[in-house]
């Protein structure tokens, strides 16, 4: 089918066009209607019409007689309908006449006649009429009743199990989110449920990848009026590539929406979404600074955290828990999600001791580390809810050495409480000549000695004066940095940051845990405090002429290709087609003379086997490349510096 659309679609170089588009999604640009017509029917011409009934009856008979007729004009009609649903959606009068009949009789002959489909522009009509109906559907409960009634669900369903193409899946999927997250059709829905889960559940996990292969690899593969709804017809390679990803992010958050509103409901198929596999793949899908309106993965991962059945599978993946561990330590909008979730696994005594017991991921030394958060955006007392949990997890298990010093930091501030104001004062003035020898060792690079005496301040200075203890426990965290401890690097760099006001706002320990996550190869988290770290210079440098520093900039740029959308999508391409290489390789050398390792000898010389991969991984990013390696470069350079300044534009504050 894909195959044959490119054929007819190439034969198209213009998207159909319709008057008044004004839309600043995905629709297309439209030249006026044509003012002599002489079809009785044509809608442009009814919905000029005076009389109201006279009106109204005429658009009942075009939506009733559109789908049994064959016409150039259909695509214009479904165009035009789609900017005035996404103008007013709330407007009762097209949904009263048979709007949603009509679009599922289109879609249904979309997807069983493809002849009809490859006809003039018939290709852009399923993908019209999909929006349209989630369009309508997106605030009336009222409106998605009456979509159902009139059998939408059927021709969405086939649109979603790509029966077109990945187009018109996202618009399907998008539907059905609106449709079952509404209490009187999510019964009707779920009628579909097993089915409909299984196809979101695949569409969430390998829509990226699919994308990649289809579209974004190869701009030869494209379809043309796949082009054409991505730009408007207006746009360059580069537009297409951008929109591409914003599309296919905006796919998976649909996705995700859509198993959201089953995993709320307690559905039967909660036992299908909480599989291992699937649950590790929820730990990679997030929205990023493309779809950061979405909380991605982690809103899924939430819900199911209400469940039994869902804090119980969770508690035996370590991939979730240490995403969760990643998220509830970074400066991401969905911190707290990260928080909530961890809580609620602790909470429950049937995953308490599961998550305590995972060898890889230390989660009690997470929250640990942020029971000095006060407000998280609009939570309140997070860190006194963090230290409720963890003082009854410490009663039920008093061999948990990490909740020790949580134990004896309570018994000092209880201590600290009937202080008077000059011994804390005096406490804190000692603390604060311990470390200034703290500094002092470090300039002459005496890193351990420094570290110690950092420890010493933190012992001495009282825990209500949190800026200075702020200020102590980053200086930790850079001499961990220097010591290659990124661990700890984090652990201290994420304290300080509870410390500050408002958290995660302090400029020194953002870039030094943005630092520490770039040892330990976490390219997202890393990214993030960058971010915040420029939003915070930049805040901070208000009223003077900005110019973000170049480590800085260069540490964006580095991570920037490793968060790409599309990144593990390309990565299995690659690892495929090195596969294929090296087996036909093999294949190659055992039928020559002298075996396989005199030939791989005269080719690499001394190399090792993984020198030899990623020799060839280099090859294969050559070939794949679609244009020559100075455009290459230029647009990665252009691609990196539009997301720079985009992210100093958007504060990202939690």
């Amino acid at each position: 089918m894909l195959s044959q659309m490119k054929k007819k679609s190439s034969t198209d170089n213009n998207i159909p066009k319709t008057p008044n588009n004004t839309s600043n999604d995905d629709s297309t640009e439209h030249s006026p209607h044509i003012q002599l017509c002489n079809n009785p029917c044509c809608f442009f011409c009814i919905m000029k019409q005076q009389n109201p009934s006279l009106r109204k009856s005429k658009i009942s008979t075009c939506f009733k007689e559109m789908p049994q007729r064959d016409n150039q004009e259909h695509v214009l009609v479904l165009s035009g309908l789609w900017n005035i649903a996404m103008k007013q959606p709330n407007d009762p009068e097209f949904p009263s006449l048979g709007l949603f009949n009509c679009m599922a009789k289109l879609i249904l002959k979309g997807t069983k006649n493809k002849n009809w489909l490859l006809q003039n522009q018939n290709i852009y009509i399923p993908y019209y009429a999909a929006h349209i109906i989630g369009s309508y559907t997106m605030h009336r409960e009222d409106f998605a009743q009456i979509a159902i009634q009139s059998g939408v669900l059927p021709p969405l369903l086939e649109l979603l199990k790509g029966k077109i193409s990945w187009v018109e899946q996202r618009v399907a999927v998008r539907a059905f989110g609106h449709l079952a997250s509404y209490k009187s059709t999510f019964e009707l829905v779920s009628e579909y449920e097993s089915e409909l889960v299984k196809s979101t559940m695949n569409l969430a996990s390998s829509c990226l990848e699919k994308i990649y292969v289809e579209f974004v690899s190869d701009n030869k593969k494209r379809v043309e009026y796949h082009r054409n709804l991505l730009t408007r017809g207006l746009g360059d390679l580069e537009m297409e590539n951008r929109k591409a990803e914003e599309w296919a992010s905006q796919l998976q958050c649909w996705c995700i929406h859509l198993l959201n509103c089953f995993a709320s409901k307690d559905s039967k198929s909660l036992d299908l979404i909480c599989k291992n596999v699937f649950l590790n793949d929820l730990c990679d899908m997030w929205g990023g600074l493309v779809n950061n309106t979405s909380p991605g993965g982690f809103g899924l991962i939430r819900i199911l955290c209400y469940n039994k059945l869902g804090r119980t599978k969770i508690a035996e993946s370590p991939k979730v828990l240490k995403s969760l561990c990643n998220l509830s330590r970074s400066c991401d909008d969905w911190q707290y999600l990260g928080i909530y979730c961890l809580l609620l696994l602790l909470k429950d005594q049937n995953t308490r001791h599961k998550v305590i017991d995972v060898d890889s991921v230390d989660v009690v030394s997470c929250l640990v580390d942020l029971v000095e958060l006060r407000r998280l955006g609009d939570k309140s007392n997070v860190g006194e809810t963090i230290t409720k949990v963890l003082v009854q997890l410490f009663e039920h298990n008093k061999f948990a050495t990490n909740l020790i010093s949580l134990d004896s930091k309570i018994e000092r501030k209880n201590k600290e409480r009937v202080m008077s104001e000059l011994e804390l004062k005096e406490k804190m003035v000692r603390a604060k000549l311990i470390k200034k020898e703290g500094n002092k060792m470090f300039s002459l690079g005496k890193v351990e000695e420094a570290l110690l005496k950092y420890c010493e301040a933190l012992e001495v200075c009282p825990l209500r004066y949190r800026n200075e203890r702020m200020v102590i426990y980053s200086n930790k965290a850079q001499c961990y940095l220097f010591l290659k401890d990124p661990d700890s690097a984090i652990s201290d760099s994420t304290r300080a940051l509870c410390l500050c006001n408002p958290a995660n706002t302090h400029g020194k320990s953002l870039w030094r845990r943005s630092q520490a996550y770039d040892m330990k190869g976490m390219a997202k988290e890393s990214v993030m405090d960058c971010i915040m770290f420029m939003n915070a210079f930049v805040k901070s440098n208000e009223y003077k002429s900005v110019k973000v520093p170049y480590h800085v900039a260069r540490m964006f740029c580095k991570q920037m290709d490793d968060t790409w959308l599309f990144r593990n999508a390309r990565s299995k391409i690659k690892s495929k087609v090195i596969e294929k290489i090296d087996v036909s390789m093999v294949e190659n050398n055992c039928e020559m003379e002298g075996g396989y390792e005199s030939e791989n000898e005269s080719n690499y010389g001394d190399q090792t086997y993984d020198d030899k991969k990623n020799f060839m991984a280099g090859l294969c990013t050559i070939m794949e490349e679609p244009f020559d390696g100075k455009e290459g470069r230029r647009r990665k350079m252009e691609r990196a510096r539009r997301r720079l300044k985009k992210s100093v534009v958007v504060t990202r504050l939690a």
